[in-house]
């Protein structure tokens, strides 16, 4: 793990991609570094400290403020230039370019709250950059942009299967009279929304409930004071709760000028959101997969059993050699799905970011699960990060979209192809069914005639 701390050089998967990387990258990749290594290492221990001493304050884990450390360490990240470093206006460098850096992200989550670069708050701060008015990026945008406020995007309903944007139920209602919405909602695991530092809401719903699908959704801001907002429990994950809240609102009323964009265009605001957040997930995911391989040789170079030290053992020589193929796979993918959102969009990446998006956590996923079995009892205990790592990848795997969602994506691409000739000769043809001609009375239903295909008929 430490050659992606080496300012030195060039991690290997990057050099087939040295021609698209600019002199800027190699300036800010070393800033990065620098920060990781001369501030945030040495501040964990601090964090941790911090945190001990805050949750005795609080009646739940989920109403911990933030320790003091992580205001002095953004200070430090606007010092050096790497606050809000996500916005391409102030990192100046292309997705692929970020792809490395977000990855020591997910390495060190310290490091990525300290540079302002968390989710939800990137991706609320991109839709408020780039839909929202003057007004509302003052009001809201500018805090955000200060690390003076947290937020959250409240899209998920438990009542509906939330997967389909196009099942969002909760209602906004225009009252002409106060020239304001009133929404009615139930929302679920939205997160970040429990934390104190949380003031508001970036909320999907719904203007309409009929005409054209994909223009019935709209976006408003909603102050999570606003009268009518009620979180009503954390939610878990694994028996273990966090700040996933699930919030009802009740004859919410904001102001018109609230509304982001205008009305039915929700579903194009929220899947323009998707995409760069889909992506930083899982450069973000693939960090964590280092530390979890890191901690497997660790282990297996710290311990012995039945006569030899663990990292003698063929299994978990296996094990490790598994883990590094299939790092460097997903890397190579991420990388490939960042250049496509660089040079043709994130519309035209869509399909290599749903590969990534399925393929990086399942692989980190099982990375994790790998250097669980071989810290056996102590991968499972409170002493070892592991566990909370599984945790939250296995979450992944739902966040942002089932894995089901991303894998149908794919294949309509696959299947929206022509015909392919070699396909069918691979194939092959049992010549006998049009020599005998026993199935011509359910040609066209149950099988295609002519090499043709039954979908396109």
């Amino acid at each position: 793990m430490s050659h992606l701390l080496d300012t030195s050089g060039l991690p290997d998967e990057l050099i087939p991609y040295s021609g698209k990387l600019s002199p800027r990258f190699y300036e800010v990749r070393e800033k990065v570094i620098k920060f990781i290594q001369e501030d945030i290492i040495p501040a964990q221990a601090i964090y941790k400290q911090q945190q001990a001493q805050l949750l005795k304050t609080v009646d739940h884990p989920t109403k911990c403020p933030e320790p003091p450390i992580v205001n002095e360490l953004r200070a430090v990240a606007k010092s050096r230039g790497l606050f809000n470093f996500f916005l391409p206006e102030v990192g100046r460098i292309s997705v692929l370019e970020y792809s490395p850096i977000a990855e020591l992200l997910g390495m060190f989550g310290l490091a990525n709250v300290a540079m302002n670069c968390a989710a939800p708050d990137t991706g609320n701060m991109e839709v408020l950059a780039k839909y929202g008015t003057p007004e509302q990026k003052e009001k809201w945008l500018t805090p955000l942009l200060a690390g003076d406020i947290r937020s959250a995007f409240a899209m998920t309903e438990p009542g509906v299967a939330s997967s389909d944007a196009t099942n969002i139920s909760t209602k906004f209602e225009y009252d002409a009279a106060t020239d304001e919405y009133v929404v009615n909602g139930h929302k679920w695991y939205i997160s970040g929304a429990i934390r104190p530092e949380c003031k508001v809401f970036i909320t999907l719903g719904k203007t309409r409930f009929d005409g054209p699908v994909h223009t019935q959704q709209s976006m408003l801001i909603v102050p999570r004071d606003a009268p009518g907002v009620q979180i009503l429990r954390p939610l878990a994950v694994f028996g273990h709760e966090h700040d996933h809240a699930e919030i009802i609102f009740d004859n919410v009323r904001v102001p018109a000028s609230n509304l982001l964009l205008g009305e039915g265009k929700g579903f194009e605001i929220a899947q323009g959101r998707l995409g760069p957040g889909r992506i930083h997930h899982c450069m973000r995911t693939i960090g964590a997969a280092e530390l979890a391989l890191a901690s497997i040789i660790h282990r297996a170079n710290t311990r012995r059993a039945f006569g030899k030290v663990l990292s003698q053992k063929d299994t978990i020589r296996q094990t490790i050699a598994e883990a590094r193929i299939e790092i460097t796979k997903n890397r190579q993918l991420c990388y490939l799905a960042a250049c496509m959102a660089d040079e043709k969009g994130f519309k035209a990446a869509r399909n290599y970011i749903a590969m990534i998006k399925v393929s990086a956590p399942r692989m980190a996923l099982k990375v994790v699960d790998d250097a669980i079995q071989v810290h056996g009892a102590h991968g499972i205990s409170q002493d070892s990060r592991l566990a909370e790592m599984y945790m939250n990848l296995r979450t992944l795997r739902v966040a942002d979209g089932p894995d089901i969602v991303h894998l149908n994506t794919i294949a309509k691409t696959e299947l929206s192809k022509p015909p392919s000739f070699e396909g069918a000769i691979v194939s092959g043809t049992n010549d006998n069914i049009a020599k005998y001609g026993k199935y011509k009375h359910v040609e066209g239903t149950l099988m295609a005639p002519n090499g043709q295909y039954l979908s396109k008929m």
